[in-house]
């Protein structure tokens, strides 16, 4: 048994456990709490790493651990709740440790950089506060000025010296030569506008409640402790409102409030509502951040002085010193599931942070996700269901165009052209639906129909006629737009509709009407999809054009109808996902209709008018399809009726891949000892992505516990597997995406 105590760290390396250090000094005065950040040796290298333990044991020999560098925090950088969350994803998710801490962490911590920022100081010595300013007046008078500045203030920092006394630092080497001076980096107090609440005008007073609303807000906020309450309203219930007076009311009790976004960039309503009603400005937590902006907002969350945090899926492991409400809007949303790397839900790391914390949880959206739904019906979850719009408002007129009756010219029927005629000369808006960017889909050959592909992944290039380019949707490769076909020479044509070319077509059809194209290509540059949104919602935009973007969380009051172009792509979907999100994609945009006193209109194209699943919304929306859905779930006993991960493989060489998958397949059945289902490997539908290979191996189980018990037996195993080492693997639990 050792004597010396025993630091055991993580470190960001692919590697599923905890590393044992020795303290930097066998004499310190007093060891390092776990939260502190140390430089420790790794390999050849220096690391950053975070002390999780604190032992008196290891199971190597004593002389043979290594000594830390240093020790980079005086005071814990997280405490036990943060320090648990990052276990709890660690073990769920089976993701080495250390990668889970600096998932965790803004960049610059992770780089060994001080919490709170440094800056140069010259700084006076004991010399120069003895030196005699009286007998150099006559002599020197800018010695003196400098002299006696530095003598009252003891130290001053490099840019209050320039503003103090321009041309300072011409003196300064005559002043270190004296030792009248020395230099030091010290820390500064620096909290920026963007990293605290700064008041954003008088506080608004909100509309009056609703029953349905007052009875939501009154459930929330009348029990203590945790809960998990699922917000269930139908777009434009006033689901923000009831956000709104419980943020107001954990704030009111000097607690933090976290509300966690798909995406950040699609939400300035959201914020902008935020800073009315409630007189302070969010701080903001996203990856687009500078790393210095991020560090600052991350500073802030955890000293308490950001008492609103707003973020996107990563901003669930801000650390909060008095947490009180973590609300999820748009719970459903696939965004809050990260697919790289750590993946995982932000949405289920924020009910279990609630948990561990004891404090309330809500979860809001208009279409929830069968597995939120399910938790409610368990018991597990509360529901609390906003039936109406809020207001005067109604909900929209639903209807299906049958494209086999009615044939479409440039992607639009002609009962649809004729609405939107209508709708625009009534002085509304129309907003066009199409969740798929660029011009076309695909060029093809007219003569030998060869298609343009991608030549690193087994996809078809896509048309971006803006800038005459064939681009992947799947790696980024671009080419220029080809002229002629690579195999025969003949024409190529550009086959199907984009936002870019739908756009087109708009404007030869309503040349009179200003069109607006919102999608990740055109709101590429900062401030583009401020004003885009801007134009819509001050009525200059006649018809929007646009992709998923357009689904999430906007209101634009003139809007009265809404055309979805391609509504079949998820009807005959492989993924047991297909309806339910085919389901949510067009409920969300739908909302987008008649939000103030006229009731909108929601025309949908489609060329199955007579699936099943169209009566279903159109008679019951949403509750009949998740209803019909769920049933479907049981039987088959998918999600939520059972636990899945995927075991995921690419690779240059296609045999490399199988024989890795085939290898974990025969480890996993000789550890399973019982209860989870092995299905595969198989390749993925695209099975050739950025010039890697790709299958994967299903596992199932109608409970977490053997399920999880496998993955630990194979992660432990891959770490020594030669045939690991030679492809990109990752785990997937409770994964959204099956191919």
């Amino acid at each position: 048994m050792n004597r010396e105590a025993i630091l055991r760290v993580a470190i960001d390396a692919p590697l599923s456990r905890l590393f044992d250090y020795l303290p930097p000094s066998a004499d310190l005065e007093s060891l390092p709490r776990p939260g502190c950040r140390l430089r420790v040796p790794f390999g050849r290298r220096t690391q950053t790493a975070m002390l999780l333990e604190v032992g008196d044991r290891s199971e190597l020999p004593l002389a043979k651990l290594r000594r830390a560098h240093e020790v980079l925090d005086e005071s814990p950088l997280l405490d036990a709740a943060d320090l648990w969350l990052i276990r709890f994803a660690s073990d769920y998710y089976h993701h080495p440790v250390g990668e889970v801490v600096a998932a965790a962490l803004p960049t610059l911590l992770r780089q060994g950089k001080p919490l709170d920022p440094v800056a140069p100081h010259l700084a006076i010595t004991g010399e120069g506060a003895a030196a005699d300013v009286a007998s150099m007046t006559k002599k020197a008078p800018r010695q003196v000025q400098l002299l006696s500045l530095l003598q009252d203030a003891g130290r001053l920092r490099f840019d209050e010296l320039d503003e103090l006394m321009p041309g300072w630092k011409r003196l300064m080497k005559s002043f270190l030569d004296k030792s009248w001076v020395t230099l030091v980096e010290a820390t500064i107090e620096c909290c920026s506008e963007s990293a605290t609440n700064h008041n954003a005008g008088p506080a608004q007073p909100g509309p009056a409640l609703n029953a349905d609303q007052a009875a939501a807000t009154l459930a929330i906020s009348g029990q203590s402790g945790f809960s998990v309450s699922l917000l269930d309203g139908v777009t434009g219930s006033g689901k923000t409102e009831v956000y709104l007076r419980l943020i107001q009311e954990a704030l009111g009790r000097s607690r933090q409030a976290l509300v966690l976004v798909p995406e950040i960039g699609l939400t300035p309503q959201f914020v902008a509502r935020l800073e009315q009603r409630l007189g302070i400005a969010p701080v903001i937590l996203h990856s687009s951040l500078s790393d210095n902006v991020r560090l600052d907002a991350w500073r802030a969350a955890r000293t308490g002085a950001a008492r609103l945090i707003v973020g996107t899926r990563s901003a669930v492991f801000a650390p909060m010193k008095n947490p009180g409400l973590i609300v999820v809007d748009e719970e459903h949303d696939s965004s809050f599931k990260q697919q790289e790397g750590l993946r995982y839900s932000a949405r289920d790391l924020a009910v279990a942070r609630g948990k561990q914390l004891d404090i309330p949880v809500v979860l809001g959206s208009a279409t929830p996700s069968l597995e939120t739904l399910q938790r409610c019906i368990e018991g597990m979850y509360r529901r609390l269901v906003l039936p109406v719009r809020a207001g005067k408002a109604v909900p929209p007129l639903l209807r299906v165009v049958d494209l086999n009756r009615h044939q479409p010219s440039d992607g639009l029927s002609r009962p649809v052209i004729d609405a939107m005629r209508q709708s625009l000369a009534d002085d509304g808006q129309v907003l066009v639906f199409l969740n798929r960017r660029g011009f076309a889909p695909t060029l093809i050959c007219q003569n030998c129909g060869a298609i343009a592909e991608c030549s690193r992944c087994d996809a078809r290039m896509t048309v971006h006629s803006r800038n005459n380019r064939l681009m992947c949707h799947h790696c980024g490769a671009m080419r220029p737009l080809d002229g002629e076909c690579h195999d025969c020479g003949g024409t190529v044509t550009p086959l199907g509709h984009g936002t870019e070319r739908l756009e087109d077509a708009l404007r030869i059809h309503f040349p009179e009407q200003l069109v607006t194209r919102i999608d990740s290509d055109s709101t590429r540059r900062k401030g583009a999809l401020n004003k885009a949104l801007a134009m819509v919602t001050s009525g200059e935009t006649g018809i929007l054009v646009g992709t998923q973007m357009l689904s999430k969380g906007h209101h634009f009051p003139k809007l009265t109808l809404v055309v979805v172009i391609d509504a079949d792509q998820g009807l005959f979907s492989t993924d047991f996902r297909g309806t339910e999100r085919l389901a949510q994609s067009l409920i969300q945009v739908a909302g987008r209709a008649g939000r103030e006193q006229r009731q909108g209109e929601v025309m949908i194209q489609t060329g199955f008018a007579a699936h099943p699943f169209w009566s279903e919304l159109l008679q019951g929306g949403y509750e009949r399809v998740a209803t019909s859905a769920l049933a479907e779930r049981e039987k088959a006993a998918w999600p939520p009726f059972s636990k899945l991960a995927l075991l995921r493989a690419a690779a240059t060489r296609r045999q490399d891949t199988h024989d890795f998958l085939e290898i974990s397949r025969k480890k996993a059945e000789a550890v399973n000892a019982g209860g989870v289902r092995i299905l595969g490997p198989v390749s993925a539908p695209m099975e050739r992505r950025a010039g890697r290979y790709r299958a994967q191996l299903l596992f199932q189980s109608g409970k977490r516990q053997p399920l999880h018990r496998l993955l630990q037996a194979l992660c432990e195993d891959f770490e020594t597997n030669a045939s690991a080492r030679r492809v990109r693997w990752s785990i997937d639990v409770d994964p959204i995406e099956l191919f």
